[in-house]
Formats: C-alpha cells, sequence, structure tokens
C-alpha cells in the first residue's frame, strides 16, 4: 500500500465523527505566531543597525522607514492567517519573515557596499536595489494574502490538474519562443522583458507544475502501484497510464535543458521524482529516476557546451579562475574568510563576488555571518520543510497530503541546490535563494508556495466537525 493511500484513511469516533490531527486553538497558535514576528523583525532591525555601523554610515531615518513597512507587511500577513487560516501551523511565517528580512538586510549592504567601491573608482554608484526588494516583498505578501482570502479549499486546485499542467508548460515555453533581446540574460533564455519589466514565468510554472503531478498522481495512485508490467523485481505502469506525467515532465526538463535554465530542471526533475515515491513508496521509482537522470547528464555533457563547461568549472574552478572560475573561487574565498564567526554585518566584502545579491547571497551570508549564521539560516530553512511535511502527514485527503509534501519539499530541494553550488559541493546552478536572493519572480512564487502550505497546515489542524 503506498503512503498516501495509507494515510488517506480516516479513522471514525462513535457518533460518525472523523478523528483527524486537531491542532491547539487558534488564539494560541496565532499569538506564539505573532510573538515570534516580532522577534523576526527585531533580529532584522538588529541587522540593518549592525550593518551601517560596519559600513560606518551614519544612521538616519531610513532603517526606521524600513523597518516599519516591513513589520506593517507581515502584521496584514499575520491578520490574513489569523482570518481565513486561524488553525495554520504558528512557526512557518515566523521563518519566512526572518528570511525575507535578513535577505533585505543583506541586500542593502551589498547596495552601499557597491555604491562605495563605485565612488572610490570615480564611478556613479548603480542603482540601489534594496527598495525593489522591498516593494516585492509588499506585492508577495498581498499575494499571500489573496490566496488565502480566495482559495478556502486547497481541493479545488486539484479538478484543475490539466489546466495548470498547460499553464505550467506554456510559462516554460515562452522565453524558448521570444527573440533573445526579450528573453535572454546571460546566455540563459528565462526571461520575459518589455521595456524594463522582467519577470520569470518558470518560477510560477513551477508552482502549476506541482498542482499538476499531486493531482494526477493522487488520480492514478493505482495504476503506479499495482497495474503494469512487472521487469526485474519491478512494476512498470503501462504507457497509456504514464504518459502524461511523462510528457508534462519530460517536456518541462527539455525545455529548461534548451533555455540553459540547468537550475530549475535539476529542481523540477528532483521534486516529481520525491513526489512520485511519496505516493507509491516503491524504492524501484527512485532507482529509476535516478537511472534516467544520469543517462540525461550523459547526453546533455555530449551535446550542450554551456553544461560542459559548469562541470569543468566545477571540477576545478581556480584553472579557469580569470574565465568562467572566477565567481565560484570569489564564493570560497568570502566562506573561507567569514569562517566560524564571520566578519560582522557590513565588515566584509561580498560584493567582489559576481551577483552577490542573486545567485550567491548565501556566500555573502557565509561571509558576513559565518558558518554560524549560515547554519541558523538552514535551519530556518528546514523548520519550513518539516512543517510543510507535518501538515502533510496530518491532512486527511491523498491530494492536500502530496502537494503539500511536494510543495515543502520543493523549498528544501532548492536550498540543498543553492548551497550546493556555492561550496562547489555540485555544479552551479543558477537559481536562486528562497525569500532571500533578490528578485520578485522568485519571491511572488515563493509566497504562493507558502500560501498553498498554511492553507494545508489549516485544514490539518482544523478539529473535526461533524458530519
Amino acid at each position: 500500500m503506498s503512503i498516501i493511500a495509507a494515510m488517506a484513511i480516516p479513522t471514525r469516533r462513535p457518533g460518525g465523527r472523523t478523528n483527524r490531527a486537531a491542532g491547539p486553538g487558534d488564539d494560541h497558535a496565532r499569538r506564539t505566531e505573532l510573538i515570534l514576528l516580532g522577534f523576526a523583525m527585531a533580529v532584522t532591525v538588529a541587522g540593518w543597525l549592525l550593518t551601517d555601523a560596519g559600513q560606518g554610515v551614519a544612521l538616519d531615518g531610513t532603517i526606521l522607514r524600513y523597518a516599519a513597512g516591513l513589520a506593517a507587511l507581515f502584521l496584514v500577513a499575520h491578520l490574513a492567517v489569523r482570518r481565513f487560516a486561524a488553525e495554520a501551523d504558528p512557526l512557518i511565517l515566523p521563518c519566512v519573515a526572518l528570511l525575507n528580512g535578513l535577505g533585505l538586510v543583506l541586500i542593502s549592504g551589498l547596495d552601499a557596499a557597491e555604491a562605495t567601491d563605485a565612488r572610490s573608482h570615480g564611478m556613479p554608484a548603480p542603482t540601489a536595489d534594496a527598495a525593489n526588494q522591498m516593494i516585492w516583498t509588499a506585492i508577495g505578501v498581498l499575494l499571500f494574502a489573496g490566496v488565502l482570502a480566495l482559495l478556502r479549499d486547497h481541493r479545488v486546485l486539484a479538478r484543475y490538474s490539466y489546466t495548470t499542467g498547460l499553464a505550467g508548460l506554456v510559462l516554460l515555453l515562452i522565453p524558448a519562443v521570444l527573440p533573445a533581446r526579450f528573453s535572454e540574460v546571460n546566455g540563459g533564455k528565462s526571461w520575459i522583458m518589455f521595456h524594463g519589466f522582467s519577470v520569470q514565468p518558470g518560477e510560477f510554472a513551477k508552482v502549476a507544475l506541482l498542482v499538476f503531478v499531486a493531482a494526477y498522481l493522487v488520480a492514478n495512485r493505482e495504476l503506479f502501484t499495482s497495474s503494469g508490467t512487472r521487469f526485474l523485481g519491478m512494476t512498470f505502469p503501462r504507457p497509456r497510464d504514464i504518459g502524461p506525467l511523462l510528457v508534462v515532465a519530460g517536456l518541462a526538463v527539455v525545455v529548461l535543458v534548451v533555455e540553459k535554465n540547468l537550475g530549475f530542471s535539476l529542481l523540477i526533475f528532483g521534486t516529481v521524482l520525491a513526489m512520485v515515491y511519496i505516493a507509491t513508496n516503491r524504492v524501484s521509482w527512485l532507482l529509476i529516476g535516478l537511472a534516467v537522470f544520469a543517462v540525461g547528464c550523459v547526453i546533455a555533457y555530449q551535446l550542450f557546451g554551456h553544461v560542459r563547461v559548469r562541470v569543468q568549472t566545477w571540477r576545478d574552478p581556480f584553472a579557469t579562475y580569470y574565465d568562467t572560475g572566477y565567481q565560484i573561487s570569489q564564493s570560497l574565498f568570502g566562506l573561507g574568510t567569514g569562517g566560524l564567526f564571520g566578519t560582522g554585518l557590513g565588515a566584509g566584502r561580498p560584493q567582489i563576488v559576481p551577483f552577490a545579491k542573486t545567485d550567491f547571497i548565501i556566500a555573502t551570508i557565509g561571509e558576513e555571518l559565518g558558518l554560524i549564521g549560515l547554519t541558523v539560516v538552514v535551519i530556518l530553512f528546514l523548520v519550513i520543510t518539516f512543517r510543510g511535511f507535518k501538515a502533510a502527514l496530518a491532512v486527511g485527503d491523498p491530494f492536500g497530503k502530496l502537494l503539500a509534501a511536494g510543495l515543502s519539499f520543493s523549498i528544501g530541494w532548492q536550498v540543498f541546490v543553492v548551497v550546493g553550488g556555492v561550496t562547489k559541493l555540485i555544479p552551479l546552478t543558477g537559481i536562486t535563494t528562497p525569500f532571500m536572493s533578490y528578485g520578485g519572480s522568485s519571491l511572488l512564487a515563493n509566497y504562493i508556495m507558502v500560501a498553498l502550505v498554511i492553507r494545508i497546515s489549516h485544514q490539518a489542524r482544523t478539529p473535526a466537525r461533524s458530519e
């Protein structure tokens, strides 16, 4: 019996009530959430003060404006949870708030450092990004509240599984068919850019594809676990049964490879494989997936020059220090400089790492906060991931279980891929750190994902009602 099938069987109490996991009362959970949000805002303000002190920046009203704005936004998020998901897990939103706040602190510090470097070289200061990130945070929080207000039952999404799957593929295909001037940045075609506005549709495609995969696996779980042909001790579904999933997932990965968006390819493939394993509880699917992944890696290495460059740079970045290896080399130097305790906020030089605000914000954390600070950040992501899995275990419907598990795994998997690339554990992938890296598309998509997890968490923790 699959994990999803086993956990989907409710037990009944006398009197026709369903024995579902019931969490603590909404008042207690929401008070806990509000207290933790206050702590997150206090840490964020302290980080801003330390960053300005480390850079010798005179204190002004900017910090107060940022802090007040951020506190107001997360108060709105808290009130939305209190109103529309009162029984939801109280730890998820504070962890997101702290990560988002620390990301703003680091981006603000990088803005100041880049401006100082520009002035020392007699050049105009580049445009500051912290203000833009604050705007994207506001939109993300409002989107988070909107999802909670409009989506009162996550099971509604299962009705539109094929629609979301098609939407995900279309979002991925748009950059591929657009001319390079409208879609290509740093050699990768993953953007839509018009008149100063840019968006990465792949971030939203990820959410749509996860909804499709969850709904499809739940609707066809018996076909994946019992029907089909046995070969080498493993049961393979019939082609007509697994066809839609292979078409959607396969096309998504192929399109992303062609677009040179290797990070998203790995992210989607790994998440879909994990969801298949969760739905079937069969190790054979993991082995099949890993075999397919290995074959795909060999083929991609032979066919695509950018894949070979990534692998060769990963193997020895110092051999091409002044070319493709410069970025990862500087990242490793920064992590080494940070050591155990870090140089202190505002006291390092993370701005010399290319794309320090986006792909390499983990290197910024490692340099200024050290191994201890980086460990704390990873633990915050683990808390979000594990609390999402807890909601998946507790919720009563199979679709909610698999969707919560897929969304939670996706966040944790993305952090692993990012940290692995920055520390040279795996080749660089070019994806960003959720909630912390600069960029609107990633921030908005991740707030949608967190809203869905909180919605499912509310359903899982709501006391049973009479049928």
